[in-house]
């Protein structure tokens, strides 16, 4: 039986402790939500909570995905030396520390607001359904999109206690941006996935698949000019876009022989792009407030 620093090890493995790309994904378009509905510097305990929230949901989603996906990784170069592949680890091990990481999160809510509160079930459901998803349908990358956007309605609901309309089309820019990064996770994949089954865009678009990824990349950044202009926004921020364009480009190259180190290196990029944005929504506040 594994000794217990091994154990913790493990548990930090089975998190992606030392791997804080889907934390990070996940955080910047929560706080690009936090900033639009307040209008520049949202509420602290508003930041810690959010802050907090999303590393402990990435985590126990990380958890649920292993589990779903334990019978299968083994044979995938990249997921065999998972803990719950290895054994180091058991499932009940694993069940525990989601229910733990689960509750943390819920009890963060619990300091926000009813509709708030409300909302988190939401994501709680899009989280879980979404390692199943990859077993029946060709586009999990959607709904992962759907799951890793949830932050956007609950920042919103937590600022203001209501949800806007306008909000939406902040959730389809990041949901567009999703599938497009996480197409390319999956080219990494993709010979493993084709052999054991698993389903994926990267599958789906095949050959198409660099042409596609640049296309959802143009949808949102016609997408975020569309919130730009009905947040009204200023230059600073149409300037980050540029970047994000820029980003996208070099991501663009990366992937052009579609080799999996250099495909995981342009997902890996996209924590520039959310950086980028953030940073012109930010600054854009900064600058209207006269700072």
């Amino acid at each position: 039986m594994p000794q217990a620093p091994s154990k913790i090890r493990a548990s930090l493995d089975l998190i992606r402790f030392n791997r804080p790309i889907g934390t990070l994904l996940l955080l910047w378009p929560t706080l690009w939500a936090l900033w639009l509905a307040a209008e520049g510097v949202p509420p602290w305990h508003l930041l810690v909570i959010f802050g907090l929230g999303t590393f402990l949901m990435r985590s126990a989603g990380c958890v649920i995905n292993d589990l779903a996906d334990r019978n299968l990784d083994g044979a995938v170069a990249r997921t065999q030396a998972r803990p719950l592949v290895t054994g180091a680890l058991s499932t009940n091990a694993a069940l525990m520390i989601a229910a733990v990481l689960g509750l943390a999160a819920f009890v963060l809510v619990l300091f926000t607001n009813p509709l708030t509160i409300l909302l988190s079930f939401g994501g709680v459901a899009l989280a879980a359904c979404y390692p199943f998803m990859k077993r029946h349908t060709h586009l999990p990358q959607l709904v992962l999109g759907a799951a890793f956007s949830w932050g956007i309605p609950m920042a919103f609901a937590a600022v203001s206690e209501r949800l806007p309309p306008i909000l939406w089309l902040v959730y389809m820019a990041n949901l567009l941006w999703t599938v497009a990064y996480d197409t390319q996770y999956a080219m990494v994949d993709r010979e493993d996935d084709l052999k054991v089954g698993i389903r994926s865009t990267a599958i789906l678009f095949g050959d198409m698949d660099r042409s596609m990824v640049a296309l959802l990349q143009l949808l949102t950044l016609i997408a975020l000019t569309l919130v730009g202009q009905r947040f009204e926004l200023g230059a600073v921020f149409y300037l980050s876009l540029l970047v994000a364009a820029g980003l996208f480009a070099r991501q663009y190259t990366l992937t052009r022989q579609q080799e999996p180190a250099e495909c995981f290196r342009a997902f890996l990029n996209n924590n520039y792009v959310g950086m980028a944005v953030f940073a012109g929504i930010a600054l854009h506040y900064w600058i209207d407030g006269g700072y």
